[in-house]
């Protein structure tokens, strides 16, 4: 059973929730799969039963097909966020590393439909998210990781390079839902996303701490 926790193994006290996750953040991410570049943040949701620990074996459904792996950073909401919340970046209690698993055919066939991506996007197991470290953010909060796969760096990732900055996502995303204790926001991947392969032996890391791995089983 998935429940939030720090970097030194305790307990979050607090609900799993949601994860709100935000697509092309990053312009080269967007080029690589041919897609525009946005001009405000593109929002979706996924459910807390897509939530899992990175930290112990992934397993993925195999008749989804190809699973792509997309590195993000993640922050965890510690109080209510809402349109009217004039500091939402103090309202962050913890910040770590997430996937933002992708089926990308399905994706691709529910994009060419004009159709949402929740089938591709919010499955059961979709969001493994790393320990949480304490953090207290402000406008010039910056944050750099890596995510390694089979032990071959694959993304790097650097808050600096949004193409809308934390503060900005969080306003956004609060303009049409409320964020709740204990929700989650993905804000966005860099270039070099893949395929997952059954056995994969994966590495993420923040920049300055130790690193969580974690493997995959397709089933």
């Amino acid at each position: 059973m998935y429940s939030h926790i720090w970097s030194d193994g305790s307990k979050i006290d607090l609900p799993i929730g949601k994860a709100v996750c935000v697509g092309r953040n990053y312009v080269e991410h967007a080029k690589e799969l041919d897609n525009p570049i946005p001009d405000n943040p593109i929002l979706f949701i996924k459910p807390k039963t897509s939530i899992v620990r990175f930290d112990r074996n992934l397993t993925l459904n195999k008749k989804l097909g190809a699973h792509h792996f997309e590195a993000e950073l993640a922050l965890l909401v510690g109080e209510t966020i809402t349109r009217g919340t004039v500091s939402p970046l103090q309202c962050i209690v913890g910040v770590g590393l997430a996937l933002d698993i992708t089926s990308r055919e399905v994706q691709n066939e529910l994009k060419a439909k004009g159709h949402p991506w929740e089938r591709a996007k919010a499955y059961d197991s979709s969001c493994p998210v790393t320990a949480f470290h304490r953090c207290s953010l402000s406008k010039s909060s910056s944050y750099e990781y890596r995510f390694w796969q089979n032990g071959e760096l694959k993304q790097h990732g650097d808050s600096a390079l949004m193409l809308f900055p934390l503060e900005r996502l969080l306003r956004e995303i609060s303009q049409s839902f409320t964020l709740e204790p204990g929700d989650i926001v993905l804000t966005g991947t860099p270039k070099g996303v893949d395929v997952l392969n059954d056995g994969d032996e994966l590495t993420l890391q923040l920049l300055d701490y130790p690193p969580a791995q974690g493997q995959v089983a397709i089933e």
